[in-house]
């Protein structure tokens, strides 16, 4: 008899991870058994898990998880009440507050703590007890993230960047609070003179507190601007759900009904305004319009629907009235298979592993057998219990390098401050990782390449005829129309031509064009189609104007008056004109640009020869984006994507390196690693280099904040540590940090 067992997948939030080597570990143990694959994202703090029914279920995992030191569980199904959401937002601000007390705290306590450490003048009588009163809720309180991540780290063998502050911090308190109590320290009178001498000393009468507490609010200031970054990791989904229509005029028994869009039913039948969203898929069953869809697939051109035709929920009405019945609702619409789609992409992005946990690994380990063979040794030559331990504790705290906890934030907030005032917006640490490795970079065509509006590029006219009269009498019919395509011509034509003229009559043919009265004569503005209608053909020239036209993709409209076709007007989404400026410069970066457009073939490979685009992917839809990305990653590839509309999201969130156009949708901004703030390309080429000096300067930060710290081991070791050179090292480490970083200020973008 054989036993069927069905694949199922499902979802943890996980509780606990401090560091992105946390998700590492959690992510092994669950693919340790049987019939489970699972990838853990510290970034989003979620578990996805595919795994076998007949093998495991669901509580078996989430023992798995907690057994190897976290918490896991099954979020909650999304709420649909207005209140609810309100309260959960207000608690997903709030999740910061306990970091953010920790390190008030930390802050405020530890400063007069090392002030009076470092300045002989502050000692007064009975300091080092002050000392200790503002210390200790520094090591406890607010070191305790670390001192618990250190405890789930040694139980599973494991060491990070938590152990090393841990054992460092509390090394240097409980030696500092033996000191005080058993020792010479903490008699009345006893003072830190300013000597940076090498030379032997009586560890009973040294206290290390300045370096427990400054090292613990340093890291913690690290710890919460890199949370903060974090936050947004998941803000892509929200600002996806947030595209779509609010609420619905919904047809029920004649009558019109508004109600949320939640209530909605497949078969119902709701009413679209013009300039209204539409609020969920459906089939137009009355009326004809022009529906802008170009924020979910990236087609320029409006569409034109009639009864009978799709329509996508959260596209916009940009004509007539129309009645839709509801085919889709809730989460089988496309917006919701978007938002679906995006959360796959961010889950499956593996979070880069920090720098600082990739050498505290190998440092701990190396720092604690030190520490060790320095306490064998001296106890074996005979130099005493006291002096063993002065030596092996000393090295404990000066391995741990409070510079560590600023170099990855003074960074990042000074590479991120410059990138800001240069309109670039960097997320987080881990986007600077994948900026040095992309080699391929991806770029959307409208509103990123593109304008992403329709503008008038070109007016052909029949012979004798006056291009100011074809813009004059076009645009004033086309003035009156509520199409994308006309506004185009009309801007144009006013910005050409000046005022135009009040239509003395007006009507609009559905899927044509207009027809209307403009100073006397008899105006058609629209598709060869509507000419013909009135028994107007197009002349050689006009005619061969039209083809050459729509052979560069452009949309082509004929203009006739008083039964004559007197022009040919190209109306097109433009070119930006710094695009192939741009492009040039990504070539130069050593990254190989492909344009990537949901658009037709005839316009895309038109925008690629103009800007200097070998290769061209078209006409592809949002789950083909991602799919695209996800080959080229096949392919050895990585990735960078820039993009502006909805339909951008996922692929943004699954390209190893996003960049968003500041001025597209908040979805492909949420979803985006690096936000152009400017809607121009050349800040991509930028933000890459400026992404990539942050980077450079963020290695040279940890180099120099381990350099200064092991160069004191030798003498902590050989027991020459006074509490001078252990404070010195550990103010010259993080003003070299600082110094270091401030560099970062003087990056100027390419002219």
């Amino acid at each position: 008899m054989t036993t069927t067992t069905e694949s199922h997948e499902v979802e943890l939030a996980i509780g606990g991870m401090t560091c992105a080597s946390c998700a590492a570990r959690i992510e092994k143990k669950l693919n340790r058994m049987a019939g489970v694959e699972a990838t853990v994202n510290y970034a989003t703090e979620k578990a996805r898990v595919s795994y076998r029914s007949g093998d495991v279920s669901v509580r078996d995992l989430i023992a798995t998880v907690e057994a190897t030191g976290y918490t896991a569980e099954e979020p909650a199904p999304p709420r649909t009440e207005r209140p609810a959401q309100a309260g959960q937002e207000t608690g997903e601000a709030d999740e910061l507050r306990p970091l953010r007390q920790r390190l008030v705290t930390a802050v405020v306590l530890a400063v007069p703590v090392i002030a009076m450490a470092m300045v002989p003048a502050l000692q007064i009588e009975y300091w080092q007890w002050l000392s200790l009163t503002l210390a200790a809720p520094v090591v406890t309180y607010a070191a305790w993230p670390f001192h618990r991540a250190a405890w789930t780290n040694a139980r599973h063998g494991a060491a990070t960047m938590d152990t090393l502050i841990s054992v460092g911090t509390t090394a240097a308190f409980l030696w500092s609070v033996w000191a005080l109590f058993f020792g010479t320290a903490g008699m009345p009178g006893m003072t830190h003179p300013f000597e940076l001498t090498i030379a032997r000393s009586d560890g009973a009468g040294n206290i290390y507190l300045e370096a427990a507490a400054g090292v613990t609010a340093f890291i913690l200031a690290g710890r919460y601007f890199e949370a903060r970054a974090k936050r947004r990791a998941g803000a892509a989904l929200k600002a996806l759900l947030e595209l779509g229509a609010k609420e619905v005029t919904v047809l029920r028994d004649g009558r019109e009904t508004r109600v949320p869009v939640g209530e909605l039913a497949v078969g119902d039948r709701f009413l679209v305004r013009p300039g209204e969203k539409i609020a969920t898929d459906g089939t137009v069953v009355e009326g004809a319009s022009a529906v802008d869809a170009s924020m979910l697939t990236g087609e320029s051109v409006p569409v034109e629907v009639t009864v009978g035709d799709p329509v996508t929920g959260a596209t916009l009405n940009a004509g007539g009235r129309l009645v839709v019945e509801a085919t889709r609702v809730g989460a089988d619409t496309q917006l919701a298979r978007m938002a679906k789609l995006v959360e796959d992409a961010q889950n499956g992005k593996a979070a880069a592993q920090r720098l600082a946990d990739r050498i505290s690994a190998v440092f701990v380990p190396v720092v604690l057998v030190l520490a060790l063979a320095t306490l064998g040794f001296w106890l074996v030559g005979g130099a005493g219990l006291t002096a063993a331990f002065t030596a092996a504790v000393a090295v404990l705290i000066i391995a741990c390098p409070c510079a560590l906890g600023l170099a990855t934030p003074t960074a990042l907030l000074v590479g991120t401050g410059r990138g800001a005032q240069l309109g670039i917006l960097i997320k987080g640490p881990e986007v600077l990782e994948t900026t040095r490795k992309a080699d391929t970079i991806v770029l959307d065509k409208t509103g990123t390449v593109t304008t992403g509006r329709m503008t008038l590029l070109a007016v052909h006219t029949a012979p004798g005829v006056a291009e100011a009269d074809v813009l004059r009498l076009a645009g004033a019919l086309e003035h009156s129309s509520e199409h994308p395509i006309a506004r185009a011509v009309a801007d144009g034509a006013a910005e050409k031509a000046g005022p135009l003229p009040a239509p003395e009559d007006f009507a609009n043919v559905a899927g044509l064009g207009v027809q209307g009265v403009v100073d006397g004569h008899a105006v058609l503005v629209g598709r060869e189609k509507l000419l013909a209608e009135w028994a107007i053909g197009l002349p050689e020239g006009l005619a061969r104007a039209k083809a050459a036209a729509e052979e560069r993709g452009r949309t082509a409209i004929a203009v006739a008056w008083d039964g004559e076709a007197r022009a040919v007007l190209e109306v097109a989404d433009a070119v930006k004109e710094t695009s192939p400026e741009a492009v040039r410069r990504l070539r130069a970066l050593g990254l190989t640009p492909i344009l990537l457009t949901g658009d037709n073939e005839a316009v895309a490979k038109a925008v690629a020869a103009e800007i200097g685009i070998d290769e061209v992917i078209a006409e592809v839809m949002p789950e083909d984006k991602v799919n695209v990305v996800k080959r080229l990653q096949r392919e050895g590839r990585s990735v960078a994507m820039v993009g502006d509309g909805v339909n951008d999201a996922a692929a943004l969130a699954q390209a190893d390196l996003g960049l968003a156009m500041g001025t597209g949708t908040d979805a492909a901004i949420e979803a985006g690693d690096l936000t152009l703030v400017r809607g121009d390309l050349r800040a991509a080429a930028d933000a890459i280099r400026l992404a990539r000096r942050t980077l450079g300067t963020i290695k040279s930060n940890l180099f120099w904040a381990f350099a200064y710290n092991v160069a004191a081991l030798p003498l902590a070791a050989a027991g020459l540590l006074n509490p001078m050179i252990a404070g010195a090292a550990m103010a010259f480490s993080s003003v070299f940090v600082v110094g270091n970083s401030l560099r970062l200020r003087g990056f100027t973008p390419q002219s």
